[in-house]
């Protein structure tokens, strides 16, 4: 049997590069040779385990990672329809049957080739045209999660917005916005090559966090309201939460007007300093948005006639031989941005 190479979990803090068999598509399936895929902070999430737990024991399981490739049809099933060897696609990682591929499912994307079980052409896969660089289109399934933010936010064009956070997902948002045509998007981070992004991807404003105070800086980009007590407070719309810190939540309940919106994007870290009785000053209206129920092909077309935007995202480009280090890069906080590990022809 033939066989390929696989990056799968190993210690606490490891991935290891496995050789297993090559999958055989039945008549439904159809073979990617993958060409590119992301690594995200869910694959991080799942390395400083050492895997997933599995049972009420809490022993580790290695899993395959990768849940954002992008790569070239093999081969067809002789049932499959729509699809063509030679096809560009981009997949989605919850449509596989045996489990969310790269996320404790059988299949992982960071691999030479990934099966698509039942492939359907809008279910399982989206074909894109050769315009699109493959590095750009694995971009596709964490643009899918910033667009549902996005949709969830249901921010209008004469909204003033705030994203908290300037990794993949805020900017993603950002761009999201702009697209929607929102006219004031503010960008807050910490890191100033991240602020840099986000001008260069379309945001109006940038708040260094670490430098400014915050609330004083959206009350001078977006004019000042008050909460439901008349206390004054910036005259930002809603907020976004793509960085998971109880600093930001805070922020915002010190900031937020009388009914302004927070969606929250970003996995949240465990706080007991969040004081929820802050909404009350402002009707604050919390908004959970959790993957991507419709988004993930809705994107692509996007990604393609905006990719010179969403190429900026990608701050390495590691060729799969050295995916040891595309992972330490990843884990080491500061390190990069995004990494997306690309696959010889």
């Amino acid at each position: 049997m033939p066989t390929m190479k696989s990056v799968q979990t190993a210690a606490a803090g490891a991935v290891e590069v496995v050789e297993i068999e090559r999958p055989v598509p039945g008549p439904a399936d159809a073979l990617v040779r993958i060409r590119a895929c992301g690594i995200c902070g869910t694959d991080v999430f799942f390395l400083h385990m050492g895997g997933m737990p599995t049972g009420q024991d809490g022993e580790m399981r290695s899993l395959h990672l990768g849940h954002e490739p992008a790569g070239e049809v093999v081969e067809v099933g002789a049932e499959v329809t729509g699809l063509a060897v030679g096809d560009r696609v981009v997949v989605n990682p919850q449509g596989a049957p045996s489990g969310i591929i790269g996320c404790g499912g059988a299949l992982g994307g960071m691999s030479e080739y990934l099966l698509i079980e039942n492939a359907e052409v809008g279910e399982s896969v989206a074909v894109f045209p050769d315009t699109l660089p493959f590095d750009v289109a694995a971009l596709n399934e964490p643009m899918a999660v910033a667009r549902h933010c996005v949709n969830r936010s249901e921010a209008l064009p004469t909204d003033k917005v705030v994203v908290f956070g300037a990794g993949p997902i805020g900017l993603g948002a950002t761009i999201w916005l702009k697209l929607r045509g929102v006219a004031q998007v503010t960008v807050v981070d910490v890191i100033p090559d991240r602020l840099k992004t986000a001008l260069a991807v379309g945001a109006d404003a940038v708040i260094d966090s670490s430098q400014e105070d915050v609330t004083a800086r959206l009350t001078e980009l977006h004019g000042q309201s008050a909460n439901a007590l008349g206390q004054p407070r910036p005259g930002t719309d809603v907020y976004i939460d793509a960085a998971g810190a109880a600093a930001v939540f805070n922020t915002v309940l010190a900031s937020a007007k009388w009914k302004a919106k927070l969606v929250m994007v970003a996995v949240q870290k465990k706080s007991d300093d969040i004081d929820l009785g802050g909404m009350l000053r402002s009707e604050l209206t919390l908004i959970a948005s959790q993957g991507y129920p419709t988004e993930i092909f809705e994107v692509t077309a996007e990604i393609v006639a905006h990719q010179d935007r969403f190429a900026q995202l990608i701050s390495h480009r590691v060729p799969f031989a050295e995916v040891e280090e595309a992972f330490r890069l990843t884990m080491t906080p500061g390190a990069a941005e995004k990494v997306v590990v690309t696959f010889e022809d």
